[in-house]
């Protein structure tokens, strides 16, 4: 498992260990500061994903219904 770098906005992490249940962006969208970009889903509570600064997303390492821990990154952001 390999974690996001909590100084690196460009890594975005579980914020909860769950279900990945949604994924909102793929390899080449635009994505704003604090857009909602995937959803992380643990006892029926749904939290969302979002991205920590303004870019572009490079790549996806999870995809829906897989299972993260706290702090695992999911996908990395480019400017």
């Amino acid at each position: 498992v390999v974690l996001a770098d909590p100084n690196d906005k460009s890594e975005v992490g579980a914020s909860i260990p769950g279900l990945v249940s949604k994924i909102h962006v793929k390899a080449g969208d635009t994505v704003a500061e604090n857009q909602v970009i995937a959803v992380v889903e643990a006892m029926k509570m749904e939290t969302s994903v979002t991205a920590r600064m303004t870019g572009i997303v490079d790549e996806v390492l999870v995809k829906e219904g897989d299972n993260v821990k706290a702090g695992e990154l999911m996908i990395k952001l480019k400017l």
